[in-house]
């Protein structure tokens, strides 16, 4: 499932409320956004997440296990 910061939470990433200065924020800390047909900022969570050292969860799949001897 994809997962966008919500506006408040891109408040609360740069410090800024007005969407140009959000925008001139996050492209100067080379964090990766798209701005939606209502004119707001997308930013991916986990982009956020892995920026700031967030140890990335695995998904546990199926595994495999030998029986020897």
């Amino acid at each position: 499932m994809i997962s966008f910061l919500s506006p408040e939470q891109v408040a609360a990433l740069t410090g800024y409320t007005r969407m140009s200065a959000q925008r001139r924020w996050l492209i100067d800390n080379e964090l990766p956004f798209i701005e939606g047909g209502d004119g707001t900022l997308k930013v991916l969570e986990q982009t956020v997440l892995a920026r700031l050292g967030a140890a990335q969860q695995k998904k546990k799949g199926p595994q495999l296990r030998l029986m020897t001897g």
